[in-house]
């Protein structure tokens, strides 16, 4: 029993450090005319966010228009990613 106890304890650590490393993984956070945000990870994938603050899914190469006018293209759908890391943030509301 109290082996069980110290791998599951090991594996919650190995866990949580391994999301702790995805915070410094986001390059830029870029805001979208709509009052979405668009995150861009190291690896070149993106995530979406409502303007409620909840990662949203959004389909491959589909288009964004940014507040300042710019056009860009999704790559990746990082949606369980960007949800660990606002769950990490906000302290796991």
């Amino acid at each position: 029993m109290l082996s069980k106890l110290v791998i599951t304890a090991a594996l919650l650590a190995a866990g949580s450090a391994a999301f702790a490393h995805d915070l410094s993984n986001i390059a830029r956070t870029v805001p979208l005319q709509d009052g979405t945000s668009v995150y861009f990870f190291q690896d070149g994938k993106m995530a979406m966010e409502d303007k409620f603050g909840r990662s949203v899914s959004m389909s491959e190469g589909q288009a964004m228009v940014t507040r300042d006018g710019q056009q860009i293209r999704m790559a990746g759908n990082e949606t369980a990613r960007l949800a660990c890391i606002r769950r990490m943030v906000t302290g796991g509301a």
